[in-house]
């Protein structure tokens, strides 16, 4: 059996990594740089290499793609402290086997190895093309950067599930951006911001006469993004006789346009998107079971950024970036607390638009609170806890509070449903917290059905109370 090589410059770790070796029943050959590493590679056969990205003299993706040139069956993975959107795609693109995160579970490392080592390798697939459009280092973000890429190798359905405003649409130009169908159209559907009749019309086309107005033929987004994606944003709102009939077109790739009698196929790849729990929707007849099951074959879940809210500062650093091309701007340290103390109900987009307008109300190269959004500095911290502080005070505080809050949300163009969302998420996790998280208890007190209350706990806070 020939050995295995490791590429990795932290000494202690590649001892770890030389031990799961041994329990492996192979030889560990240890190198701490590309150059060493390459020159191995060419002396001797290696059944598997383990490559950190981080070498102190090239990039470990640059030696991945030397690899995958030079010598194509030997199946590489890719180690990295650093985890990224960029690396974790460029990884998957230029053939690595696996992508796995530092700090490193070296059972993973283990039962990793032994898959690879007991199939025959990896084919070499495209080369990447250079991508930065989400920004992240939290663990959250580092699982959805190791789906994405995936998606990105794969022709398979995808679906983007997450809060509104957490990048979906982001997410599934990046995967377009990053497939073989690249060179092709992208595009995209918002499906509940139209009635069920003209949905219809949007997504399959219509022919001439097929309603009133309908004064001519008119494609519909199946064939306007043929051979590339098709992206239907809240894919969850589509009503169920339209379900019924692109549930045909996943199955045999042919539909028909609304009035028509021809059947019409096109090579599309599909990508979807919803903030609802398809599941929850399943079980309440909402959404078809069939359809959700061939929708759901890879799946993407975009963090709320009140989880990942240690990604903030690198975040907000790009958005300024971009909203203020050559204008060197930087956020206040009081600026940052207050930012970093928000909820962010509207979540990476409401980011933005908070940091668009201080932005546009300030003049020099530091954003001071005063130039947030006058609701945000009056609420802040108010959401977290909507109401426990300001009811205690009274209710003529408690709703001038909750208007302060509103008024802020309207200026950031939030929907209402995203403000009712927030209001309630907000009283359900004061209330849980009275009832020592015990469901049944708070839904005898509010005469609340237990199952109604697990429900809008799952859709509103991502998880059911126990």
């Amino acid at each position: 059996m020939n050995p295995v090589l490791i590429v990795e410059d932290e000494h202690a770790l590649a001892a770890g990594l030389a031990t799961v070796c041994r329990r492996l029943g192979r030889e560990a050959r240890l190198c701490a740089s590309g150059r060493r590493a390459l020159e191995e590679l060419g002396a001797s056969r290696f059944s598997l290499v383990l490559l950190d990205i981080g070498l102190p003299d090239m990039s470990g993706l640059r030696v991945l793609e030397q690899v995958r040139a030079g010598w194509p069956g030997t199946p590489v993975v890719v180690l990295t402290a650093h985890g990224t959107l960029d690396n974790a795609v460029a990884a998957k693109q230029l053939g690595a086997a696996a992508y796995l995160l530092k700090p490193l579970e070296l059972s993973e490392v283990q039962e990793t190895m032994r898959q690879l080592l007991a199939a025959a390798g990896e084919a070499p697939v495209a080369r990447p093309e250079a991508l930065s459009l989400l920004v992240g280092a939290a663990p959250v973000m580092q699982r959805s950067f190791l789906e994405i890429a995936h998606a990105c190798a794969s022709e398979a359905p995808v679906l983007v599930s997450g809060p509104t405003g957490t990048g979906k649409t982001l997410a599934a130009r990046v995967i377009h951006q990053n497939s073989a169908r690249r060179a092709a159209p992208f595009v995209a559907l918002h499906c509940s911001a139209i009635t069920e009749t003209l949905l219809e019309s949007e997504l399959f086309g219509h022919e001439k006469g097929a309603f009133t107005g309908a004064l001519s033929m008119r494609a519909g987004h199946l064939e306007r993004a043929h051979g590339g994606t098709l992206f239907l944003d809240e894919v969850g709102d589509i009503p169920l006789p339209v379900q019924a009939k692109l549930l045909r077109f996943v199955e045999e790739r042919t539909f028909t346009r609304v009035g028509g009698r021809e059947d019409l196929r096109v090579d599309v790849r599909l990508i979807t998107a919803t903030h609802k729990d398809l599941r929850a929707e399943v079980r309440a007849g909402r959404f078809r079971e069939d359809l959700y099951y061939r929708l759901h074959v890879l799946e993407i879940a975009m963090p709320a950024l009140r989880e990942r809210l240690g990604d903030l500062p690198a975040l907000a650093h790009f958005f300024l970036g971009a909203l203020a091309p050559g204008r060197a701007v930087q956020l206040a340290p009081e600026t940052l607390q207050i930012l970093e103390r928000h909820q962010w109900p509207g979540n990476v987009r409401e980011l933005r638009n908070v940091l668009e307008h201080a932005l546009a109300v300030s003049a020099g190269g530091s954003l001071l609170p005063s130039h947030l959004p006058r609701g945000l500095r009056e609420m802040e911290p108010v959401p977290a806890e909507i109401g426990s502080g300001a009811i205690a005070a009274g209710v003529g505080d408690w709703t001038d509070a909750v208007a302060a809050w509103l008024d802020a949300q309207l200026a950031l163009g939030n929907t209402y449903h995203e403000m009712t969302d927030a209001l309630e998420a907000a009283a359900l996790r004061h209330l849980l917290g009275r009832f020592e998280g015990k469901p049944t208890a708070l839904a005898r007190a509010l005469k609340l059905n237990r199952v109604t209350l697990r429900k809008r706990c799952r859709e509103l806070l991502g998880e059911a109370p126990q």
